[in-house]
């Protein structure tokens, strides 16, 4: 089911984990931004995206994580985009020989058979340093950063002020760093400090899991991950609804518990 949460601008969510795709409407056909997560949910969103005679025109992934790069042969077969970074993150992953392998063993085991692997990671990266889709709808900026993965981006539909979160800012998951990366404190909270300077154009916050927020939620939402992230970088605990007692997801837990001894971990080495 599509539910309009800004003028031109339509969520869909998933089962697993609240996974929101977002659809942004055209004169000449939608952008889909992130369309997950099940062979069905994607036959279905198609289905609804054909019932409203809306053809999808232009595909982007906010991030190369599995569940940010599905796609189904029933949206058709428009061009498909991530940024350069995140594209050829997805792509080098897709040149191992064992790739779906390597996939498979990253999926939610009650949805692993269900998970369409086809059309997975097949997107071109833009030009790097691009700051648009390239459409003829209305303009969508990106906003690159490193926080999370490489070349994530988060997308604002100016004109709505809506703002497409990407794997950022959720209301039921606490900040996963890329702890791959060399400084990922560092690249947290520059993504954070970006975010805080879109508050008064933001409106609504759709995040890659979790619910939809309105402004205040959005403001409040940056608040609270800086609060996690500078708790991981300064050792304290980090008092933080998402994990530890009566939290949305108890695994969050184990999460939370791995990222701190990897972060100490890092510190530790000469």
């Amino acid at each position: 089911m599509l539910t309009r949460v800004a003028e031109g601008v339509l969520v869909h969510e998933s089962e697993f984990l609240q996974s929101n795709a977002v659809i942004v409407e055209g004169s000449d056909g939608v952008l889909l931004v992130d369309p997950g997560i099940t062979t069905a949910e994607l036959a279905a969103l198609a289905a609804d995206l054909h019932e409203r005679r809306l053809v999808v025109v232009v595909g982007f992934s906010t991030h190369p994580d599995w569940d940010h790069v599905l796609w189904h042969p029933a949206l058709g077969e428009p061009p498909r985009y991530g940024t350069a970074r995140g594209a050829a993150s997805i792509r080098a992953v897709l040149a191992e020989p064992d790739w779906t392998q390597q996939i498979a063993e990253g999926l939610p085991p009650e949805h692993a058979d269900e998970i369409p692997m086809e059309l997975l990671g097949l997107i071109d990266g833009l030009p790097d340093g691009a700051t648009r889709v390239p459409w003829e709808g209305p303009a969508v900026r990106i906003i690159e950063h490193r926080a999370h993965a490489p070349g994530h981006a988060a997308l604002l539909v100016e004109d709505s002020g809506v703002l497409i979160a990407g794997d950022m800012l959720s209301d039921i998951l606490m900040p996963f760093l890329d702890l791959e990366a060399a400084s990922p404190i560092d690249d947290y909270l520059a993504a954070l400090d970006a975010f805080e300077q879109l508050m008064g154009t933001v409106d609504a916050v759709v995040p890659g899991h979790g619910s939809v927020g309105d402004a205040t939620q959005f403001r409040e939402r940056i608040g609270l991950d800086r609060r996690y992230v500078e708790a991981l970088r300064d050792g304290r605990d980090a008092e933080d609804p998402r994990i530890g007692p009566g939290a949305p997801l108890d695994w969050l837990t184990d999460v939370h518990e791995w990222q701190r001894k990897r972060l100490s971990q890092r510190s530790q080495k000469p």
